[in-house]
């Protein structure tokens, strides 16, 4: 139902767009420059030509669908995931003692410092 509503959304979206698009604002003529105008806010076709009609129409569906979409999907929210209560085993926390957590290895040893005068050892000092 809402994926059928969703199409149906961006349709209307995209036909809401090119309607608009097709509409000829109100000083679009050349008669509009001089003071006069060869159409009236009310021309003798009234306030309600095709287009007028077809954006108000498309325009009251957007809302609805608008509307629908946010109900929908307010409905399927539970809550936050913050507010879940999840048990925490006392051997999944680390740092406590009997904790199953993986320990780190030893660190590897320093490596030797050089000798004053650049020579190197190859072994321990041997006594003299």
């Amino acid at each position: 139902m809402v994926s059928a509503v969703i199409t149906i959304h961006i349709l209307v979206c995209i036909s809401l767009v090119i309607v608009v698009l097709l509409q000829q604002g109100k000083g679009a003529d050349i008669g509009a420059v001089f003071g006069g105008s060869s159409q009236t806010v009310f021309g003798s076709s009234g306030a309600g030509n095709l287009l007028t009609r077809v954006t108000s129409a498309l325009a009251a569906i957007f809302f609805l669908t608008s509307m629908f979409l946010a109900y929908a999907s307010a409905r399927h929210v539970s809550g936050s995931i913050f507010d879940r209560n999840i048990p925490m085993s006392s051997t999944s926390q680390p740092g406590r003692p009997g904790s199953s957590a993986p320990h780190a290895a030893a660190p590897a040893p320093a490596p030797k410092a050089p000798i004053a005068g650049g020579a190197k050892s190859s072994g321990p000092k041997s006594a003299r």
